[in-house]
Formats: structure tokens, C-alpha cells, sequence
């Protein structure tokens, strides 16, 4: 008599089973995304504040350390190194005055670069018109230092000479009112960013005192402005 085969049983999968690794599998997916769409979202923050904070330091320097200042101007002293005193035979200019000046002129940089200026001049004047003008070469002024430039001029004052009370008044002692102007024109680069084109003028009213026996000068009134 035969022998009839056993047949094992075929293992059948469970539905319930299928489906709770198809969730966990789903549930790993956005998982996934939502951590690098965390760690994007940190990244752009990083970067957004290190922008701002960088943008408010840059904010911050160019108005107090990287602003260009004004330079000053100053007129130290003014001193009469020679003058000659002239008596002519000509009713029409019957004295000539001729001096030599010395200015001692200095330009204070308050910034953190140097600024640097061309050539300058120093115009003297005596009743409205030219008698003298003192050049001056370039330069620099280092960075928060002075520099200090001496000028030399020879002032031709022959057109006192039309003035007879002065002639008498040298006897005694009479006093010249000159004026001076002084025009330097610069510029200030920090950091070849922060650029600034600057004028500086000196305005002067000088008071000589002149006679036979003495000369000098008795005072200096200065002005100084920035443009």
C-alpha cells in the first residue's frame, strides 16, 4: 500500500505584519528629510547672522574708526627774518618796504591713514592786493601724527610808499596790516575704501610793527576752515 507524501504547510505572510513594515519604512523616509531640512534651516541661520553681525561691525567702524576726520590747520608762528626799509627821491612812492617772512605752518591728522596733499600756497595781501607768495611742496601726514612745514616769502610792500602819514610814522613806529591765505588741497583713503577729498584754508590777519629802530611782528589772528 502506498504511501501518501506529507505536505508541509506553506508559511503565508501576515497582512498586519506587511503592513507595519511598509509604515515603519514610509516613517523613516520623512524622518530623513526632516533632519536635513533642520540642518538647512541651522546653516542659513548661521550664515543670516554671521551676515549681520559683520554688516552692524562694518556699520559701526565706518562711523567711528574708518570715518574720515578733519585735519587741522594751524599757523604756529610768523617771524620777520629780514626787512629792508627803502627812502626814495620819488614824491609818488617815497618808501618801500620789503620784509622776509618765516611761517611755521602745521597740518594735524586725527585719521587712522595718512593724508596725503600737493603743492600750496600762502598769498599775502596788504590793502586787498598781492605782495608776497609763499610755495610749499607736497607731502603726507602719517596717521594720527602732525606735520609741520616751514614757508619763507618775500613781501613787497612798495605801495605804502603812496601813503606820506606812514612815512612820518616810521619816526615813531607805525603798524602794517597784512592778511594771509593759505589753500591745501588733499585726500585721506582708508583703506582704499573710505575716500575723502579735503581742503583745508587758513585765513590770517597779521599785525607788523615798523620803524627805524625796531621790527616785528605783533600779532597773528588766524581762521581755519575745512571743505
Amino acid at each position: 500500500m502506498e504511501k501518501k507524501e506529507q505536505t508541509k504547510p506553506v508559511a503565508v505572510s501576515s497582512p498586519s505584519a506587511d503592513a507595519t513594515d511598509d509604515a515603519a519604512a514610509i516613517g523613516r523616509l520623512p524622518a530623513r528629510r526632516l533632519r536635513k531640512r533642520r540642518c538647512a534651516l541651522f546653516c542659513f541661520l548661521c550664515c543670516a547672522a554671521s551676515a549681520v553681525i559683520v554688516g552692524v561691525v562694518v556699520l559701526v567702524l565706518s562711523f567711528t574708526l574708518f570715518k574720515v576726520k578733519d585735519p587741522t590747520l594751524t599757523m604756529n608762528s610768523l617771524v620777520i627774518e629780514r626787512i629792508d626799509l627803502d627812502f626814495g627821491t620819488d614824491r609818488s612812492r617815497p618808501l618801500s618796504i620789503n620784509a622776509t617772512l618765516d611761517a611755521d605752518i602745521s597740518i594735524e591728522n586725527p585719521n587712522m591713514a595718512s593724508f596725503r596733499f600737493g603743492n600750496s600756497t600762502t598769498d599775502f595781501y596788504y590793502s586787498g592786493e598781492t605782495v608776497g607768495v609763499a610755495y610749499a611742496p607736497f607731502g603726507k601726514v602719517p596717521a594720527h601724527r602732525t606735520a609741520r612745514m616751514g614757508v619763507r616769502v618775500d613781501v613787497l610792500v612798495d605801495r605804502v610808499a603812496t601813503q606820506l602819514n606812514l612815512t612820518m610814522g616810521l619816526l615813531t613806529g607805525s603798524q602794517l596790516q597784512l592778511t594771509s591765505y593759505t589753500d591745501i588741497r588733499g585726500r585721506v583713503s582708508v583703506l582704499g575704501v573710505y575716500k575723502r577729498d579735503i581742503e583745508l584754508m587758513l585765513n590770517c590777519s597779521i599785525t607788523m610793527e615798523v620803524s627805524i629802530a625796531e621790527q616785528q611782528i605783533t600779532g597773528t589772528d588766524c581762521l581755519a576752515t575745512v571743505k
